[in-house]
């Protein structure tokens, strides 16, 4: 099946973009560089086609009902305009997804969901819907999406695109008319710095993406830097760190996890794991040297294997060589020392905590 292609794919092309299959989609992996795009956006501004995401339309009389069923964090009287993250979990507690969840007005809800997962995600809402009120809708194809990040966001915002974000505080949404057509505008990002997301028509997104090219005030990102600056701030990818395999508890998200609300789907595995402790937990290990610890290589403790790495990176902003990791948890506490084995040799390790850089937001 031939992977699809996002309402900006033409405009990468012709930037000269590293195309490579991401999530079902052909995507921009880099421009210029995975370096000098993550430093982009750490220290100016950076602008990332999201458009593979996938949206959901949630309404209706049950529709906060509804959402609290299926995700784990709390919307009950949420106010408009706020944003929650949190997990979709399978029974046994293993991740369905990640999301986000937008408060858009009364019974009125917004998720933003991963691109490789629209379908899945699709078909478990359209399953679970049953005996609710409400009116749901996969808006995945209606929607693009751009991502504007750096700690330059907020002005390039307002003297490029006319967009006033002054008013929102980190992950807070609003939804304006702009150039005779309504759209959402939201705090949020992936790369832990301050940013702005904008959901709307594929014909409004690629007007916008040409402003911000074309005055030079925010660089092309591909999803090669995405990732470099999620890492660095410990958020998790889903099929890394999340996974039917690997629940919210494994991997340090309970505070995500509303344990005391009546009910969720996967809330009884949770409490049970919370209660009584879990087999393996995500972890980050920094290794002494400068090697380069990759998704699957086996995590060592006195020569047995205890695990496997998740995601590594010789860290960009930090210069240090870090991991993620799913390891047994007798060996998951701060300070442990493991190995890495990295093809035929070992290198020196030691468990930290999975924020190797310190994230900047608006709060």
């Amino acid at each position: 099946m031939e992977n699809k292609r996002t309402c900006l794919y033409d405009k990468h092309v012709a930037l000269g973009a590293l195309i490579s299959p991401f999530g079902g989609f052909d995507m921009p992996i880099q421009y210029s560089s995975i370096i000098d795009e993550h430093n982009a956006v750490r220290q100016h501004c950076g602008v990332f086609d999201v458009s593979h995401m996938g949206e959901v339309s949630v309404k209706g009389r049950d529709a906060e009902r509804y959402v609290n069923h299926i995700f784990t964090n709390d919307i009950t009287d949420a106010p408009t305009g706020q944003i929650y993250y949190g997990m979709m979990c399978y029974p046994d507690g293993g991740t369905v997804d990640d999301l986000l969840v937008y408060k858009m007005g009364h019974d009125d809800f917004f998720l933003v969901i991963n691109a490789a997962n629209i379908d899945k995600d699709w078909e478990w809402m359209q399953s679970h819907a049953q005996g609710f009120d409400i009116d749901l809708r996969n808006l995945s194809d209606h929607y693009g999406q751009l991502a504007i990040q750096g700690p330059e966001s907020e002005s390039v915002m307002a003297e490029v695109l006319g967009i006033d974000g002054s008013d929102l505080t980190f992950y807070h949404a609003k939804t304006i008319e702009h150039e005779g057509e309504n759209i959402i505008v939201s705090r949020t990002g992936y790369t832990g710095e301050d940013g702005f997301e904008i959901y709307a028509s594929h014909d409004y997104i690629r007007r916008q993406w040409d402003r911000l090219i074309d005055t030079g005030r925010c660089k092309p990102c591909g999803l090669g830097c995405r990732d470099t600056l999620r890492f660095e701030v410990g958020l998790p990818l889903y099929g890394d760190e999340l996974s039917a395999d690997i629940s919210p508890v494994m991997a340090g998200l309970s505070m995500f996890c509303k344990l005391d609300k009546p009910e969720f789907i996967g809330k009884e595995a949770l409490v049970e794991q919370k209660t009584n402790g879990v087999a393996r937990r995500i972890v980050g290990i920094e290794l002494a040297d400068r090697a380069i610890p990759r998704h699957g290589y086996d995590v060592l403790a006195d020569g047995k294997k205890v695990g496997e790495v998740t995601t590594g990176y010789n860290s960009i902003s930090t210069g240090k060589s870090v991991c993620m990791a799913l390891v047994d948890t007798e060996y998951a506490r701060l300070g442990t020392a493991l190995e890495i084995q990295i093809r035929k040799k070992t290198f020196k390790g030691v468990v930290v905590k999975k924020r190797f850089y310190e994230k900047h937001y608006k709060k």
